[in-house]
């Protein structure tokens, strides 16, 4: 079995490599060549976590696996860690022995930031050059580095709950060389693309807060409950997903099919827009949503590129297990 430290993952894994994996096997799922396994996530009683685990399998790139970790909210004040932990497990679909063991917290950070990429590149007006923040902590600085990539932005808006976080943002905006903007969420109306990343369980992002056109990526509820926009946003919206049955049981659309905005027809696969089997946006008042659950194969797909990029160069850890 091969062990990827956590250590080694910021030497392995690009942005690039990120995207490339998390469209692929977007475009795989909504083909019928892949598939996630049922999520499970729970509160566990202690120290206020939530843990779980995703996986699947991904018939087109033989990869089979797990990941498992979830939410410690105490750790960076009690004991100087991120709060999300994860690790990622790979095994050998012809025989089921484990292949691989992969340090999962960049990993996450990584192909969470990917996905709402993808949704970018793929639903987002050619014209975007404004790009709003709705949170700013950890990853919100992984998601507007990917972001950027995307589309040719010329101004960085951004809020949070907390004002004192915004310099997270700030920064990469700066090292962007974009100029920054902090403002209030009526003032999301600017913006041409809008990222919303926190862990909120009301929404912050209304409906009037969004101006025709926008693509909004919703990449923080991942859990029954959470909820980052206002529902009825959902219904003025074509919304897309990683995976609808994410998206109806623990993603945003869980709260607009409960108040009967929506149905699960209204749900759209990122996926079928990659492979051409959905037109994604056909205009440019349209507003596009991605509702981005995070799926168990974004994982696996990231964790294997690492794991292949990892005994090229000769720093994999093997053991005999």
């Amino acid at each position: 079995m091969i062990i990827v430290p956590e250590r080694e993952i910021a030497g392995l894994m690009t942005r690039k490599a990120a995207f490339d994996a998390v469209e692929k096997v977007f475009a795989a799922m909504s083909a019928g060549d892949a598939y996630n396994f049922p999520v499970v996530r729970e509160a566990i009683g202690h120290e206020d976590a939530l843990y779980g685990f995703k996986g699947g399998f991904d018939q087109a790139g033989l990869t089979l696996g797990l990941k498992a970790g979830g939410y410690w909210p105490n750790n960076l004040e009690k004991r100087n860690l991120i709060n999300h932990q994860s690790t990622v497990f790979l095994f050998d679909p012809d025989t089921g022995k484990a292949k691989a063991m992969v340090g999962g917290n960049l990993l996450t950070a990584l192909r969470t930031a990917a996905a709402s990429s993808v949704s970018i590149k793929h639903l987002a007006r050619k014209d975007a050059k404004v790009i709003g923040m709705v949170g700013a902590g950890h990853q919100a600085t992984f998601q507007l580095r990917a972001a950027l990539e995307q589309r040719d932005f010329e101004k960085v808006i951004g809020w949070n709950l907390h004002p004192e976080m915004l310099p997270n943002i700030e920064k990469v905006a700066e090292e962007a060389g974009l100029p920054f903007e902090a403002v209030d969420l009526s003032g999301m109306t600017e913006a041409d693309v809008i990222i919303s990343i926190t862990s909120s369980f009301a929404p912050s992002l209304m409906a009037d807060h969004v101006s025709s056109g926008t693509h909004i990526a919703c990449m923080g509820t991942d859990t029954k409950g959470k909820k980052e926009v206002e529902a009825a946003l959902l219904e003025t919206a074509t919304v897309f997903t990683d995976e609808v049955a994410q998206s109806i049981s623990i993603g945003e659309a869980q709260h607009a099919i409960a108040e009967g905005l929506i149905s699960q027809n209204d749900v759209n696969e990122l996926g079928a827009v990659i492979n051409g089997t959905h037109a994604g946006r056909i205009d440019e008042d349209q507003i596009t949503l991605f509702d981005g659950t995070g799926v168990g194969l974004q994982d696996l797909a990231v964790a294997a590129s690492v794991v292949d990029l990892a005994a090229a160069k000769g720093i994999a850890i093997e053991v005999d297990f």
